[in-house]
């Protein structure tokens, strides 16, 4: 009896040690005041942005992603900056990609981690203090992006 009563026990503390792993992951993130702080509170434009993103990935661990920001890209007319944003992540900033007219193109192809089903946002800051806002839906059947500090 002893021997049952401890592996009882112990299948008891690792479900409790692994339930705030799994919350975590599923938290949603107010990027509210991260946008706010890359527009300095100036509203951006909704579109001028394609963001080519699976609507179902099966691992969170390397997610295809590209996206082109509809820019001249001359000396007067460019896109200065292209941030980012995955709400459910631990960290919600993903990447921020700088650029400039001597960019040719603003476009960018990586692969991102998502700690799960989540929208991705992107956020591209353009000369003249101008900004545009576009935001994609991405379903995770097995997510990524543990946080370190939870384990």
């Amino acid at each position: 009896m002893k021997r049952r009563a401890f592996l009882i026990a112990s299948a008891g503390a690792v479900a409790i040690a692994v339930r705030p792993l799994a919350a975590s992951a599923q938290e949603v993130h107010d990027i509210r005041p991260i946008i706010d702080g890359i527009t300095g509170g100036v509203e951006a434009e909704e579109g001028g942005i394609d963001i080519a993103l699976p609507a179902l990935a099966e691992n969170g661990n390397s997610v295809p992603f590209t996206v082109k920001v509809a820019s001249p890209m001359n000396e007067t007319d460019y896109v200065s900056a292209i941030h980012v944003i995955a709400e459910r992540n631990p960290r919600p900033v993903v990447a921020v990609f700088h650029m400039g007219p001597w960019s040719g193109r603003a476009e960018i192809g990586t692969r991102i981690r998502l700690a799960g089903t989540q929208k991705v946002t992107v956020v591209a800051a353009l000369s003249g203090n101008r900004f545009r806002i576009a935001r994609r839906e991405v379903h995770v059947t097995s997510g990524a992006c543990l946080d370190e500090g939870s384990l």
